[in-house]
């Protein structure tokens, strides 16, 4: 499998990705990373693990159209089989999605679809729910929906600060993404449907 993480931000979910590769939990023959942020902490995880990265920032680009299609391009060059979206904060285009339908995976730190959006810790933490957790789904054209790959509930602990919360989130989404997104390529192979 040929993998792209698309990341914006600091990328913990990119070096967990990145262990699990090394480890032999997730088999690929090829990674790469595609940042949309310059300034983004993800860059320096990227060089240090040794991964070539695809930058491409928004404002470089006329249009949404121009900039996708700058980074389909690199995907093509590549020859990408999937596309895992890691703290990636840009909605893709219904033209990009159905250009990779069924090829794009999203993590969420919420039970989808409770709690969409980009503040969905904060959300649940806030609004004293009794449990949240982490979904990997596959992408659509809608936010942070499509069809479930994993779900794990987690326990809001009445000890539980934000901060706290947020880490375990964090430490629940970094061992499930890599095991969904080898579940997901295995079911895809294993079926013919890649």
């Amino acid at each position: 499998m040929n993998l792209a993480v698309f990341a914006s931000g600091n990328g913990s979910n990119f070096s967990a990705i990145v262990k699990a590769i090394k480890e032999g939990k997730v088999r690929v023959r090829s990674l790469i990373l595609v940042c949309d942020n310059p300034g983004a902490f993800v860059l320096k995880r990227a060089q240090k693990a040794g991964v070539r990265v695809i930058l491409a920032s928004r404002g470089d680009f006329p249009s949404r159209k121009d900039f996708e299609a700058a980074i389909i391009q690199r995907l093509k060059i590549y020859k990408i089989d999937l596309i895992v979206l890691a703290g990636f904060m840009r909605m893709l285009s219904p033209a990009f999605v159905e250009r990779y339908r069924n090829r794009i995976l999203n993590i969420h730190p919420s039970l989808l679809p409770a709690f969409k959006g980009a503040h969905a810790i904060k959300d649940a933490f806030e609004d004293k729910v009794p449990f949240t957790g982490v979904t990997v789904h596959v992408v659509d054209e809608k936010m942070d929906h499509g069809p479930v790959i994993l779900q794990e509930r987690l326990k809001i602990k009445s000890r539980d600060s934000f901060v706290s919360l947020e880490k375990r989130i964090h430490a629940l989404e970094h061992k499930l993404y890599p095991r969904a997104i080898e579940l997901f390529y295995n079911s895809k192979v294993g079926s013919g449907k890649r």
